[in-house]
Formats: C-alpha cells, sequence, structure tokens
C-alpha cells in the first residue's frame, strides 16, 4: 500500500457503508479515538488543509497528554484525512514525530478504514511502538469499528 520506511498502521473491514464511517469520524470521534478507559476531548478538526487539529487525552488516574497539536494536510470528503504534527495552526513549526493518514475505501458492502501513522525516523517510529500502537491503536480501530456498526445499525 505504501513505500513509507518508517510506517505503522492497522486497518479493518466495518460493516458500515462509508458515509456512516465518515460521519463517526468527524462528528464523535470523542468516543473512540483513544483505548478506554482513557477519553479524548476533540478541541478543534478543522478539516481544511492548513486547519487545526487539536486533541487531549485523559487517562483514568488524572494522567493528561496536553494538546497534541497539528494541522490539517489534506481532505477528500469520505476517503482520506492527512494530518501532522510538524506544524501547529498558523504553520507554526514544532518538533515533528509523525504524520497521520486515515482512509476510507468502499470495499463490498462494508468500508475498509486504514489508520497509518508515518515517522520522520527509525527512531520516532521506535518510540512510538513502545508507546503502545500496538495495542493501542488496534483496539481504537476496534472502538471505531463497533461505533460504525452501531450507528449504520441506528440509520
Amino acid at each position: 500500500m505504501s513505500a513509507a520506511e518508517f510506517e505503522l498502521s492497522v486497518t479493518c473491514h466495518i460493516a458500515a457503508p462509508r458515509e456512516i464511517v465518515w460521519k463517526v469520524w468527524t462528528d464523535l470521534k470523542d468516543q473512540w479515538f483513544c483505548p478506554k478507559p482513557w477519553r479524548a476531548e476533540v478541541i478543534e478538526e478543522d478539516l481544511r488543509p492548513g486547519g487545526r487539529s487539536a486533541v487531549r487525552m485523559f487517562g483514568p488516574n488524572g494522567e493528561d497528554t496536553g494538546p497534541m497539536e497539528g494541522i490539517v494536510l489534506e481532505v477528500v470528503p469520505q476517503e482520506k484525512v492527512v494530518t501532522t504534527d510538524a506544524y501547529a495552526s498558523g504553520w507554526i513549526p514544532q518538533t515533528p514525530f509523525m504524520t497521520a493518514i486515515w482512509s476510507f475505501a468502499v470495499e463490498g458492502e462494508g468500508t475498509r478504514f486504514t489508520a497509518t501513522a508515518r515517522h520522520w525516523d527509525a527512531g520516532a517510529m521506535a518510540k512510538h511502538e513502545e508507546m503502545g500502537f500496538h495495542p493501542g491503536w488496534d483496539q481504537m480501530a476496534e472502538q471505531f469499528k463497533a461505533l460504525c456498526e452501531t450507528s449504520a445499525g441506528m440509520a
């Protein structure tokens, strides 16, 4: 799928149409974005190139990640969103860690969801693995899948 050297990703098939998967991704991020019992607070998600992407995560023991600041690089509605933490809003450079690519592809009667983290170098990728990319992103994808499939059943 990609020739990126320092890439980690998770993927799953979701038994819901892409329109619903997109709506859950854009409107309900606080319900699926981080592994429970952690919770996410979307500060801002301005889905346009250069728009601010800011999320804060809170742990069950009072942990607080502080805002994870970045910008949106590309949006193809219902297909793909690309964000990076290499810049803060207003194109202010900051120490980069990764670029995230969220893709939504029609697959059968459902949707193939893929979340990819591309890192600047081997060290950043190894750090992300040590931080728990797997199982953290795996659990995030499962939570997202369950919410999409529940939402599809309610549509």
